[in-house]
């Protein structure tokens, strides 16, 4: 089971992302923003304006972050992968495509079951 962080996510999102990753057994974490996270998860799931994804990343080297919004657009996943990201994922959310997401960036003894 992998240790999840949702950090500066608005409360529907963040609602909506913890049923998914708990449906799928993980442990769930929140704080307000990526900065205010005093420990990191295995991996970070985040809503990052472009001025705070790299501060985010340089906080926390080497665990990945998924950055997460409620616009599933080209551009801005695009932006995402360019700045570092290690994926992007646009709402609403289904347990399958959450699962997708994690295993692609999650070390391999932390991945999800199928």
């Amino acid at each position: 089971m992998a240790r999840i962080l949702l950090a500066g996510l608005e409360t529907t999102i963040a609602d909506e992302l913890n049923r998914v990753l708990r449906q799928l057994g993980q442990n769930v974490h929140t704080a307000a923003a990526g900065s205010d996270a005093a420990v990191p998860g295995d991996i970070q799931l985040i809503f990052a304006p472009e001025a705070d994804l790299l501060s985010i990343q340089r906080g926390y080297p080497g665990i990945p972050v998924i950055v997460v919004s409620r616009l599933p657009e080209v551009s801005a996943w695009l932006w995402a992968l360019e700045q570092g990201a290690a994926d992007y994922c646009g709402a609403p959310f289904e347990a399958r495509q959450v699962r997708w997401a994690l295993n692609s960036s999650l070390a391999p003894a932390n991945r999800l079951a199928a």
